[in-house]
């Protein structure tokens, strides 16, 4: 009887303790989710922070840049991006976290500096601004490491509420980056020179200098706080298999079973069109602004800078939303949803009417036996900043005017579907892998996006460019239809692992 009581005590304290060291396991399990929060909404700040200004400061370092440079200027960071994202993923898998963690944002802080010195080199700046940019994405690559964290630190009940919640801490960055960016214009173009270090502090350098700040608070996070954990679908503690060295109770790792690479192949393309469709909103923005309403450079730095940062913000109110929605219909019906919110985003731009665009250096005037306008006469010898669209893209003679009304009739329609298609596409890609190792997969699903900010700004600005809005818009919507159609043929595929294997029925 004593010996029986000795080890019923024996039971009741080793329950006890496993008990405590679950809660504080939790707890720390949560403070590490959200430093990937954070480190996600730094990621989208290295990108948005200069977004709005790159056109204009492109144009001050070096006035050989032209519009189809700056497509690949914006597509740098997304190049960077995509290289580096599988490369960060199996080092995850492999290696504990903070190690690609860290890695990644010092090459993003070293190459924020480089952006602010651009100005140095006597010749052939608008190479070193790309330079910059591609390492700034290179450095963002961490986000398939974060996103692996976060999927395999969740539950499949805990995961979409936890994506979405990652996604709102993305588009914070995306409303701070520009309003910072707009914020900090009051700096001005020329700033002042601190002659001491050879910095230009101005309304275009100030903003990669706080991005590279911010990186250094990062690897402190990650450092101190970061520690490895992983749940399977139920919200079982079970072993990282990055990282053995800390003893714990596990609980079995259920992961027999194929994954349905037909329904991750799907997700991938999807992402890429969710990701390729907003690039190139981004990216004509400032120029289209610029063309049709006659904006200054500091004025389209300004105006969008407010109005991105107004659909970060409009973001944010629907990643809420979708949290709420998701969990009664499901998250398939909300991604398919969002596509269609955003096809008509893009149908809205499309030009219409008999106002033609102002031409820089010119007095419109509308010719009476043809209906249209007559061709520009410029204005020499004057010191003003030409506003309206350039001579040079003769589209702007005979294709309507986008009205200011359709631009932000459109912004609204895009900031309610982008986020969902954003959050759902990426939430179900990790649920359809289950508790399979994430890194590497969620590598490929950044890439594929990477490669979609990469492409999406080269297109939109050649197509842009040499076609005009017309042209741009037909075929941003022929995309977006091709994307609903392919969810439609695949909708019963994208479910979850567990799901699929019958371990877990579907909600």
């Amino acid at each position: 009887l004593s010996l029986l009581n000795h080890t019923r005590s024996v039971e009741l304290l080793f329950f006890v303790v496993l008990q405590n060291t679950l809660i504080v396991d939790g707890c720390s399990r949560w403070k590490s989710i959200r430093v990937m929060y954070f480190t996600m909404f730094l990621s989208s700040v290295g990108f948005s922070i200069v977004i709005t200004s790159v056109w204009p400061y492109l144009q001050k370092i070096d006035d050989s840049a032209n519009g189809s440079f700056l497509g690949w200027v914006v597509a740098a960071y997304s190049l960077g991006q995509m290289v580096a994202s599988p490369l960060f993923g199996l080092w995850s898998n492999r290696r504990p976290r903070r190690e690609p963690l860290v890695c990644s944002i010092l090459i993003n802080v070293a190459a924020n500096i480089l952006y602010a010195y651009v100005h140095l080199p006597p010749s052939n700046r608008k190479y070193f601004m790309l330079i910059a940019r591609v390492f700034v994405g290179f450095g963002a690559g961490n986000v398939a490491v974060v996103r692996s964290y976060v999927a395999g630190a969740t539950s499949l009940k805990e995961r979409t509420s936890a994506m979405a919640n990652m996604s709102a801490f993305q588009a914070l960055g995306f409303i701070l980056g520009p309003a910072l960016q707009a914020g900090l214009s009051f700096i001005g173009e020329t700033g002042v020179s601190i002659e001491v270090i050879d910095l230009q502090f101005n309304m275009y350098t100030a903003p990669a200098l706080l991005a590279a700040f911010l990186g250094i608070i990062n690897i402190l996070l990650v450092v101190l706080i970061l520690r490895e954990h992983r749940v399977d679908d139920h919200g079982r503690q079970i072993s990282a298999i990055n990282y053995t060295s800390e003893e714990r109770v596990d609980v079995t790792d259920d992961t027999d079973g194929s994954i349905d690479h037909i329904a991750v192949v799907t997700s991938n393309i999807i992402f890429f069109v969710v990701l390729f469709i907003f690039a190139t909103f981004e990216t004509i923005a400032t120029p289209l602004s610029m063309d049709m309403f006659a904006w200054t450079r500091k004025q389209a730095v300004l105006y969008n800078g407010i109005i991105l940062a107004a659909i970060g913000f409009e973001s944010i109110l629907v990643f809420l939303v979708v949290k709420i929605i998701s969990q009664k219909v499901g998250d398939r019906p909300v991604l398919l949803g969002g596509l269609i919110v955003t096809f008509f985003g893009f149908f809205i731009l499309f030009p219409w009417g008999n106002v033609y665009p102002k031409i820089q250096w010119s007095d419109l005037q509308n010719s009476s036996s043809h209906g249209g306008p007559s061709s520009p006469q410029p204005i020499s010898n004057s010191s003003v900043e030409p506003t309206g669209c350039p001579p040079e893209q003769t589209w702007c003679q005979y294709t309507p005017v986008i009205y200011m009304a359709q631009y932000f009739v459109s912004d609204i329609f895009i900031g309610v579907g982008y986020p969902a298609c954003n959050v759902m596409s990426y939430t179900l890609y990790s649920k359809v892998i289950g508790p399979k190792p994430q890194g590497v997969y969620m590598g490929w699903l950044t890439a594929s996006g990477s490669g979609a900010r990469t492409l999406g700004p080269v297109f939109v600005s050649q197509v842009y460019t040499n076609l005009g809005t017309r042209w741009t818009t037909s075929l941003l919507c022929g995309v977006l239809f091709a994307a609903i159609v392919l969810l439609a043929c695949m909708y019963r595929r994208l479910i979850a692992f567990s799901v699929r294997h019958g371990r877990i029925e579907e909600p």
